[in-house]
C-alpha cells in the first residue's frame, strides 16, 4: 500500500469537504411502494456500525426519505451509538437518519466512503457539533464540513478490499458465536427444566427434585436511593451503588458498580457477597450475582440466601436458575399501572427447585464453560472478536490517514 501510495500521490492526497463529494437526498417515496424489509428507520439501525435489523411495521404516514443501494445511511439522533448503515437495497427510512448520495462514483467509492464515516474520528467529530444534551444530534452542516481524504480510486479500492478481509473474518466469527450462544440456550433451558412433562419413572433426579417457594429460601431486600440533597451521602463513596446500567455494562457478575455512595448515607443492611440482584420494576427481569457488599437503586430487588439453605443450594446454580425466574417475572409483571412492577409478594411465591448438591454442580459446570465460550471477554470467542475488531480498527486508521496534499 505504502508503494502505491508513492507511485500514484507522491505529493500527498488531496482533501474534500463531504458536501463537495456528496449530498444528503431529499427524495421521497411512497409508504406502500416498500415494505418491513426496505424501511430502515434510525431504530433499525445496530449500534457500533454492526448492518441493520429488519423492521417489524411501518410507520403510519404517507411518504418517507427514499434511499438506493449505495447510499450511506447514519443515525442522527445520539452520534456516540456509531449507528452507520452502507445500503445494500432500495428502500425508504425516517428523518432521524442522514442519507447520503455520493455525487460521482468514479471518483469516490461508496464502500471506500462508508469507512470514512465509521471511523472512530468522525462519530467524535459529529458528537463535538451535535446539539441537545439529554438526546443529542448530529448537525447537518457541520456533519457536510467534513475533510475526507481523496486518493486515487485503486487506492480507495485497496483499502476497501484490505477492511473487507477483516470485517468478513470478525462476521464469520460473530455468526459461529451466535450458534454457540443458541447451544447454550438449548442446553440451559433443558438443565434448568425441573418439571417436564416427558419425565418417566427413572427420572427421579428430575421428577422428585424437591421445590421451595422463594419466600422460603431468600431473605428479600428492596433498593433505594439516598437523597441526593445530601451531598455527603454520595460524596467521597466507597459502597458500590448498582443500576441496570451496570448488568448492561458489565455482564451478570457483578465486582464494582458505576456509582458509590457513603457509609452514611445506607439504611440498614448492606446486600451480602454472592448474593442475586434483579430487576423488579420497569424492565423486569435483569439480573446479576453479587461480589462484594453493595446497595442498588430501588428498580433492583436483592435476593440473599438464607442461612438454612446455604448447605443446600449453591449460589451459582441459583444464579443460573434466576434465568427461569426472570422469565416468570416477565410474565407475571403487573402492567396497570402503566409502569411494568412485581410485587414483593409475587416473589415470594415462585416456586425453586433444590436439586441434590451434586446435580447442581454439574450443572453450574457445564453452563459456565457455555458461558465462558459465549459471553467472557477474556477467553473464548468474544475475546477473539474483541481482539480482531481492535486489529480492525487499527488498520483502518492506519489506512485512512494520509499526508494531505499541499500541507
Amino acid at each position: 500500500m505504502s508503494e502505491m501510495i508513492k507511485e500514484l500521490c507522491p505529493d500527498g492526497v488531496e482533501y474534500k469537504k463531504l458536501g463537495e463529494i456528496a449530498h444528503y437526498v431529499k427524495d421521497r417515496i411512497k409508504i406502500s411502494d416498500i415494505d418491513t424489509r426496505n424501511y430502515v428507520g434510525v431504530e433499525h439501525l445496530r449500534q457500533n456500525t454492526e448492518g441493520r435489523e429488519m423492521s417489524v411495521t411501518l410507520p403510519e404516514v404517507d411518504f418517507v426519505i427514499s434511499f438506493r443501494q449505495e447510499d450511506i445511511l447514519i443515525g442522527n439522533i445520539r452520534p456516540y451509538l456509531k449507528k452507520a448503515w452502507l445500503a445494500d437495497c432500495n428502500g425508504g427510512t425516517n428523518g432521524d437518519v442522514l442519507t447520503i448520495r455520493i455525487v460521482d462514483k468514479m471518483y469516490v467509492s461508496p464502500q471506500y466512503l462508508f469507512y470514512i464515516l465509521s471511523s472512530e474520528q468522525f462519530f467524535m467529530y459529529d458528537m463535538k457539533y451535535a446539539k441537545g444534551a439529554k438526546m443529542p444530534r448530529g448537525d447537518k452542516k457541520a456533519v457536510m464540513n467534513y475533510a475526507i481524504p481523496v486518493p486515487p480510486l485503486a487506492i480507495q479500492n485497496e483499502i476497501v478490499k484490505m477492511l473487507d478481509n477483516f470485517t468478513e473474518l470478525t462476521a464469520e466469527l460473530t455468526a459461529e458465536l451466535q450458534l454457540r450462544k443458541k447451544q447454550y440456550s438449548f442446553y440451559r433451558d433443558s438443565l434448568l427444566n425441573f418439571s417436564r412433562d416427558d419425565v418417566d419413572d427413572t427420572a427421579s433426579s428430575i421428577a422428585e427434585t424437591p421445590h421451595y417457594m422463594v419466600g422460603d429460601i431468600f431473605h428479600i431486600q428492596n433498593g433505594y436511593t439516598p437523597s441526593k440533597k445530601e451531598d455527603t451521602y454520595w460524596e467521597n463513596g466507597t459502597i458500590p451503588w448498582y443500576r441496570l446500567e451496570d448488568i448492561r455494562t458489565q455482564g451478570r457478575i457483578l465486582y464494582d458498580a458505576i456509582q458509590h455512595i457513603h457509609s452514611s448515607g445506607v439504611k440498614g443492611n448492606l446486600y451480602p457477597t454472592k448474593s442475586l440482584l434483579m430487576s423488579t420494576t420497569a424492565t423486569i427481569g435483569e439480573y446479576a450475582l453479587l461480589m462484594t457488599p453493595s446497595l442498588s437503586n430501588q428498580q433492583m430487588t436483592n435476593f440473599a440466601i438464607k442461612k438454612e439453605f446455604e448447605d443446600v443450594l449453591d449460589v451459582k446454580f441459583a444464579f443460573y436458575y434466576f434465568h427461569v425466574f426472570a422469565e416468570w417475572c416477565k410474565k407475571n409483571a403487573n402492567q396497570s399501572g402503566g409502569m411494568p412492577i412485581i410485587t414483593t409478594g409475587k416473589l415470594k411465591i415462585f416456586s425453586f427447585p433444590i436439586p441434590p448438591l451434586e446435580t447442581q454442580a454439574k450443572i453450574v459446570s457445564i453452563l459456565d464453560r457455555f458461558d465462558a465460550l459465549c459471553h467472557d471477554l477474556t477467553q473464548g470467542l468474544p475475546a477473539e472478536i474483541a481482539a480482531r475488531k481492535k486489529q480492525y480498527e487499527y488498520y483502518r486508521d492506519k489506512l485512512l490517514t494520509f499526508p494531505r496534499k499541499g500541507a
